[in-house]
């Protein structure tokens, strides 16, 4: 609740300032509370986002990488940075009260920003083009693949972003970052682990790549495949393998497509860190299914 929201239901500033003394209320941005919270936990991400972008007022909307978050659109570095734009001389740096908040600028049309959970954002497509211009290539094809994956933005729509980035600062590489979007790719790990393949001259052949046994049960997916020496690389990021039931299910699928004849690869995100690594692992699995055979 903003001060302004408290003033109109009733609410003096004093009782506002009473409320934070008594624990019952925190404020959590300039002029921005949380209702009955809880001083044992932290501030739940959402509302410090929701905090900042109605403490500048109705014309406020959170823009790039928090846009990205809100939406869903994977592929930035995680920060506790909150990006929001406000128009006009109020977004001078000397107005903020929290340092995690940082204010653009931007020209944003009104067809531009949508509401997310009560949050007015830019809309995924416009905040993939402000994002694409500002990040390298990995990070870039992570998030047009992620919001592609989404279905948060079309094929239609990416042909539509180069007129969005036009004449702005990056334009040059982020149409070359168009060029490399595989909607298939379920994660930014995967897509970084396909960008290594890509970079180092073994790109695979398909991705979400579907095995079946003669009787067409389906033995297993795999995140990028080559189909010829029968080989699969696993994307084994964190958040799918954190838990033992998901651990487990991935080694009984491991153990059916290898009893079918195929290499199993796996790779963390620490590996596409490493410029030859995965394409390296790769290509010697190729190289080996093809003595076997």
């Amino acid at each position: 609740m903003t001060l302004a929201q408290a003033r109109a239901a009733g609410l003096t500033v004093h009782e506002v300032q009473r409320l934070c003394r008594a624990g019952r209320w925190r404020a959590v941005a300039r002029a921005g509370y949380l209702v009955d919270a809880d001083l044992h936990e932290g501030v739940p991400r959402k509302a410090r986002v929701r905090a900042a972008v109605a403490s500048f007022g109705p014309a406020a909307a959170a823009v790039l990488q928090t846009a990205a978050e809100l939406h869903g659109i994977a592929g930035c570095q995680a920060t506790e940075e909150i990006h929001l734009s406000v128009p006009g001389p109020v977004a001078r740096p000397a107005r903020l009260a929290h340092p995690e908040v940082i204010v653009h600028q931007l020209v944003i049309g009104e067809k531009q920003l949508v509401r997310v959970d009560g949050i007015s954002a830019t809309a995924p497509l416009r905040t993939v083009a402000d994002l694409i211009l500002r990040e390298g290539r990995y990070p870039a094809v992570s998030l047009l693949d992620s919001a592609l994956n989404r279905r948060l933005v079309s094929e239609d729509d990416l042909l539509d972003l180069p007129r969005l980035i036009r004449g702005r600062r990056g334009v040059v590489a982020a149409r070359g970052y168009l060029a490399e979007v595989d909607g298939r790719a379920q994660s930014p790990l995967e897509t970084r682990a396909r960008l290594r393949c890509v970079d180092g001259k073994v790109p695979p052949d398909a991705l979400q790549l579907e095995v079946r046994d003669d009787d067409g049960y389906l033995l297993g997916i795999g995140d990028l495949g080559w189909r010829g020496p029968r080989v699969i690389a696993e994307a084994d990021g964190r958040a799918a393998h954190d838990n033992p039931e998901a651990v487990f299910a991935d080694r009984r699928r491991q153990n059916r497509l290898i009893n079918a004849g195929w290499s199993i690869l796996r790779f963390t995100w620490r590996d596409t860190l490493d410029p030859d690594y995965i394409p390296w692992t790769v290509r010697h699995a190729i190289a080996a299914a093809g003595r076997r055979r």
